[in-house]
């Protein structure tokens, strides 16, 4: 059976797959943005904080993604749950690192002008310091994203969803009819979803960002 044919016969089986590897990568990114973006705003201004929030997150995304998997099996069981939990802290480190460097790389003089129309500091955080460093903070999440698309296909080891199990399906039985189809179907699919959540961000980058603080990607 060529690929074609073979992605044909398969087509609802991979339809399925691929939405739910995009979906548990998108549930995960904005959990992981919600929380990393706070951390980055309780903690840019202070140097222990945030040096300790940035110090942990660099040091869970050193643990294995499949230790990381299954050690957390005994407490959040197989599938979703598991592979949910370790993309959320896998995604943490861009997400505040560049949280915290957008908001420190802001021009002292700005942040003294919100204050001076007024403006409380928490109005001038919100207001003037995050829209300011939000291009930064974007480009992290982006990061973040491309790189939880990945480590999702290896969620396959805990019964997790998404193409990973088409991959490792196709590895198990490799010499055998359709091994190298369903290894490869699952492998393109993951690079489809990785180019259309990259245009994604870039969207949400031209629709969100002011002409004038626009960063390449």
């Amino acid at each position: 059976m060529s690929f074609g044919e073979y992605v044909v016969s398969r087509w609802d089986t991979l339809s399925l797959a691929a939405a739910e590897h995009a979906l548990v990568v998108a549930i995960a990114i904005l959990i992981a943005t919600l929380i990393g973006v706070a951390v980055g705003l309780l903690s840019y201004d202070s140097p222990r904080v945030r040096g300790s929030s940035i110090a942990v997150s660099a040091a869970i995304l050193t643990i294995p993604s499949l230790a990381l998997l299954t050690l957390l099996i005994p407490i959040t069981g197989l599938g979703w749950g598991s592979t949910l939990v370790s993309l959320v802290v896998y995604a943490f480190l861009p997400i505040i690192r560049n949280t915290v460097t957008g908001l420190n790389g802001l021009d002292a003089a700005t942040v003294e002008a919100g204050r001076g129309m007024g403006l409380t500091r928490t109005r001038v955080l919100l207001q003037v310091q995050l829209p300011l460093a939000w291009p930064l903070i974007l480009a992290g999440v982006r990061i973040s994203a491309q790189m939880l698309i990945g480590i999702a296909a290896i969620a396959a080891f805990v019964d997790g969803p998404g193409l990973g199990n088409q991959i490792f399906e196709g590895l198990s039985r490799l010499g055998s009819v359709n091994s190298l189809n369903a290894t490869l179907a699952g492998t393109l699919g993951v690079v489809v979803i990785a180019i259309l959540f990259d245009l994604f961000f870039f969207a949400v980058r031209l629709l969100t960002t002011p002409r004038g603080l626009r960063v390449r990607p």
